[in-house]
């Protein structure tokens, strides 16, 4: 049951791939605020899931950036930097990550599926089956 959690927002992002409507109109680009929970869900080696949480708040900028706010204290950082789309996958580049730091808070950087209706944005990134990184956001403006 677990694991079916842990791959829930890979599968919803699939299945919705999955439906084609020719009347339909595509979703908008995400833009604005947003805010909702950040989980970081991870599987040690005895197999012991490990779920860490932060209520976060993200600003997306087209042509300016993005930024990260909120709870940033312990699990995720404060990040900012700049963002492209293509298709169902964002990536973001976050000018205050460093490879070498010895931070063991999460920076909104990489590459990441994302739904989005308008109003609910949803974004996941998977490191194979051991690490999940994933955003549950609602628009605020």
């Amino acid at each position: 049951m677990k694991k079916f959690i842990y791959l829930l927002p890979v599968l919803v992002a699939l299945v919705s791939g999955c439906f084609n409507n020719q009347n339909s109109v595509p979703a908008p680009d995400p833009s604005g605020t947003f805010t909702g929970e950040f989980r970081r869900i991870s599987k040690a080696a005895d197999q012991s899931i490990d779920t860490l949480k932060a209520t976060i708040k993200v600003v997306i900028q087209p042509g300016t950036g993005y930024h990260v706010l909120g709870d940033t204290t312990t699990v995720h950082a404060g990040s900012k930097g700049h963002y492209g789309i293509n298709g169902n996958g964002i990536m973001f580049v976050d000018s205050t990550y460093s490879a070498t730091s010895s931070s063991t808070k999460t920076h909104l950087n990489g590459e990441y599926l994302f739904i989005y209706n308008g109003s609910v944005f949803q974004m996941v990134r998977n490191s194979g089956d051991t690490l999940s990184l994933q955003y549950d956001l609602k628009k605020t403006n």
